[in-house]
C-alpha cells in the first residue's frame, strides 16, 4: 500500500496519536453531525486497542470532544470530560468485542438527543483517516472526507429515481451512492457522496420527497 505524505506525517491535531486521538475525534464528530441535534447522552463501546490502550492515548477525551462538536485540532479537546459534565451530557465508556473482522481501532457509538438517536460503528485507520461501517444497523462504507448526504426513507419504488433527479438539477457529480434496507418495503438508508459541495437547499428538498423520513447533510470533516 502506498501512503500519502499526509498519512506519514499526520494531520494537524491535538495529540498524542493520529489513530487514537485525531481519528477518534473525527469519529465522534461524524456521529454528532449525523445525529444532527444536541446530544444528551452517549455510550461508547470500545473495541480492540481502543479499549486496551485508549485511555492512555486520550481516545476517550477525543471521542467525547467530537460528540461535543470539536475538531481534532481543537485546544479544548483535552478538557472534553470536564466540559461534558458541565453541560449535562451523560456519557459512558465500555469495552466490547465487535468480532475478529473489526479493525482494532473501532468503536460503537450510541448517541441520543431529546428528539432522536443514532447508532454508528467506525474505525480509525491511521493519520486521522476514519471508516464508518455501520449506521443504525445498516452496513455502509463512508470515509466522511467528501460532501455526503444521508437519507433515511421507506423502501418504495421510484424513491431513488426521485432522489437522483433532484441531484441532476445541480452541477455536482455523484462519487458514490449506496442504499441499504433490512427487508423489501421496510425502512432503508441511502448514503450519497459527492465530488463537490452540495447546497443545503438540496438536502431540504430531499427531506420533502415522499417516503423520506430524515435527511442529513454531512460536510467533509476537518
Amino acid at each position: 500500500m502506498i501512503l500519502s505524505a499526509f498519512e506519514v506525517i499526520g494531520p494537524v491535531m491535538v495529540g498524542p496519536s493520529s489513530s487514537h486521538t485525531a481519528g477518534a475525534a473525527r469519529i465522534g464528530l461524524a456521529a454528532r453531525r449525523l445525529l444532527d441535534d444536541v446530544p444528551t447522552r452517549v455510550l461508547f463501546g470500545l473495541h480492540g486497542s481502543f479499549a486496551a490502550t485508549g485511555k492512555g492515548h486520550a481516545t476517550d477525551r477525543a471521542l467525547l470532544a467530537g460528540i461535543l462538536g470539536d475538531a481534532p485540532d481543537s485546544e479544548a479537546l483535552p478538557h472534553s470530560l470536564e466540559r461534558a459534565l458541565a453541560c449535562g451530557l451523560q456519557f459512558e465508556f465500555t469495552a466490547i468485542d465487535l468480532g475478529e473482522e473489526a479493525h482494532p481501532n473501532s468503536v460503537r457509538i450510541e448517541v441520543a438527543s431529546a428528539a432522536r438517536q443514532l447508532t454508528m460503528i467506525a474505525a480509525s485507520l491511521g493519520g486521522g483517516v476514519i471508516a464508518v461501517s455501520e449506521i443504525d444497523g445498516y452496513a455502509v462504507a463512508l470515509g466522511a472526507s467528501r460532501p455526503t448526504l444521508a437519507c433515511w426513507h421507506l423502501d418504495r419504488a421510484g424513491f431513488l429515481a426521485a432522489l437522483t433527479t433532484l441531484f441532476a438539477k445541480t452541477s455536482v457529480n455523484i462519487a458514490s451512492i449506496m442504499t441499504h434496507r433490512r427487508t423489501r418495503g421496510s425502512a432503508a438508508l441511502t448514503v450519497v457522496e459527492f465530488d463537490e459541495a452540495l447546497s443545503p437547499a438540496i438536502a431540504r428538498e430531499a427531506s420533502q420527497l415522499p417516503g423520506a423520513t430524515r435527511v442529513v447533510f454531512l460536510a467533509p470533516l476537518p
